[in-house]
């Protein structure tokens, strides 16, 4: 090993000439640059370590667009969906939190529960685009197509595998509900109307039916509050074998604790004693258990694995629907057996029904988009027959206000879980 003191004369090759050095330059030297060749190494290598987590973040979760356009099922390549809100059973069924037994059924259900999952992802996706275009002053008929056609890109649409669930709702002011605007219809929204806006996703027939109100004028808040602060008190009151009836009873006690001021007028909110949430089958909007909105409805229970709409109407009016306007909704009936049909026009109607929509819920412009053509005699003698049943829009008094706020939730073996709740409500 060579001493320090030690002078020796030494070539290099640095930038094309050759330079004599002493012994202690070249070790100094030398080592400084073997230090900045790995510094350099370093800095490199962290930067290519750096450029390959961040494409593998972009591969991991890619960005929708804006307007939307990229379907859901690409922004999530694993092909698990987000789970919604997790609340937890109480009281004689806490047990089920920790059940083994339990969590096994859940496992059995993931392809169901990922199906009502990625349906519930587009649904928060749309509204959320949706809200951002909302403005007084809009065609109602663009905004449905709008809506509709964001979802039947986001979904994917595919016949009856995935799509729209039913058609768009945006009943306004004293119409609680099933009002759309059919082809022609020129009605604009208003910045002292009350819309609800009612629309739903279905993947395989596994349905989201979610709903939110949308007010510009402030004063109205206290009415969107009174629904929306209802239905959550629903959702935290449903459970296994919990009563219907007792949970319309505290859905009652909490909407009738508001009260809303109206051009100088204190109105009592109402809860629409005659209309309900519902239980949620596969293809079938309402599957035969109601959810009332105030107390002294039914003693039946909900069950495990059920699903349920649950959603309230808080109204400035009597509090009590019935049907008015002219009809836009319409569904064939779940349990119809094979009816004979005279009218050569109907028949063609109903193949083009069951092909594009089985028992899931249509519109008339839902026809029309769909060539269908001088369609109202055979559609009356479908609805005259029983094949179809007509949804006219439900009416309060006029002049008075209705909101609304529903969300889907499940009934897991192990928890309560809010399919469709999101930032926004």
């Amino acid at each position: 090993m060579a001493d320090e003191n030690v002078s020796k004369e030494i070539s290099i090759e640095e930038n094309g000439t050759l330079e004599s050095v002493n012994g202690n330059e070249e070790h100094s030297d030398v080592s400084s640059m073997q230090k900045d060749e790995e510094e350099e190494g370093k800095e490199v290598s962290s930067k290519k370590k750096k450029k390959k987590n961040k494409s593998k973040k972009k591969k991991e979760l890619p960005q929708q667009t804006d307007p939307p356009s990229i379907p859901v099922v690409d922004l999530f390549p694993s092909g698990e969906f987000p789970e919604g809100e997790i609340q937890q059973y109480k009281d004689d069924n806490l047990w089920r939190t920790t059940s083994e037994e339990k969590r096994e059924l859940e496992r059995l259900e993931k392809p169901k529960y990922n199906s009502v999952r990625q349906a519930a992802e587009v649904h928060r996706q749309v509204r959320k685009y949706i809200k951002s275009l909302l403005k007084p002053g809009m065609l109602m008929t663009d905004l449905c197509e709008t809506l509709e056609n964001t979802v039947r890109k986001l979904i994917s649409e595919n016949g009856l595998q995935a799509g729209i669930a039913f058609p768009t709702g945006c009943s306004l002011n004293w119409v609680a509900a099933h009002w759309t605007p059919n082809s022609g219809d020129k009605t604009v929204l208003q910045y002292d109307d009350v819309m609800k806006l009612d629309f739903g996703t279905h993947i395989d027939g596994c349905i989201v039916d979610c709903a939110f109100t949308v007010a510009f004028n402030p004063v109205f808040d206290p009415l969107l509050e009174a629904s929306r602060e209802a239905t959550n008190t629903g959702i935290k009151e449903a459970g296994i074998d919990v009563r219907l009836c007792d949970i319309g009873a505290a859905i009652q006690e909490v909407m009738e604790s508001y009260e809303v001021e109206i051009n100088g007028k204190v109105f009592q909110v109402k809860s629409i004693r005659n209309l309900n949430g519902h239980s949620i089958g596969r293809y079938q909007i309402h599957a035969g258990k109601s959810v009332p909105i105030v107390k002294g409805g039914e003693q039946t229970k909900m069950e495990e694995g059920e699903f349920f709409a649950i959603e309230t109407f808080a109204s400035t009016g009597k509090g009590y629907v019935r049907e008015d306007l002219e009809c836009s909704h319409y569904m064939k009936n779940f349990d119809v057996g094979h009816i004979p049909l005279r009218l050569p026009r109907a028949k063609q109607l109903l193949a083009t029904i069951n092909k594009n929509f089985s028992t899931l819920a249509f519109c008339r412009r839902y026809l029309d988009r769909l060539g269908e053509t001088k369609y109202l005699m055979a559609l009356k003698n479908l609805c005259d027959t029983g094949i179809v049943q007509p949804y006219p829009p439900l009416c309060d008094i006029k002049g008075s206000y209705v909101s609304q706020f529903e969300h889907t939730i499940l009934l897991r073996p192990t928890c309560k879980e809010v399919i469709s709740r999101g930032d926004d409500y």
